[in-house]
């Protein structure tokens, strides 16, 4: 495995543990696809550090049995018009 993609595995890795973050909102963050950082997370990772390993699948899993959840509150403040400030065009610079 390449330097790179070695320290980018540890790195995902440790920001998914930190923050409990998705494979999607970690994929924004460090600029690569979902599927980038499913596949370091849960088979490269394995290679690395079995014991991180572990640990990044239970947020994972947690967060699996979530996304319904989280997916049915999207909806519901899509419906009711609930935007943020950036979705209704308000500029945060003043």
């Amino acid at each position: 495995m390449k330097d790179y993609i070695w320290r980018r595995v540890l790195e995902v890795s440790d920001h998914i543990i930190r923050t409990k973050a998705t494979v999607r909102d970690t994929a924004r963050v460090f600029g690569v696809s979902k599927s980038t950082v499913h596949k370091d997370v849960t088979e490269r990772l394995l290679r690395v550090n079995p014991l991180l390993a572990r640990r990044v699948k239970r947020v994972l899993e947690f967060n699996k049995s979530e996304r319904h959840i989280r997916g049915g509150l999207a909806t519901r403040q899509k419906y009711l018009g609930e935007k943020t400030a950036d979705e209704k065009g308000i500029s945060s610079r003043m």
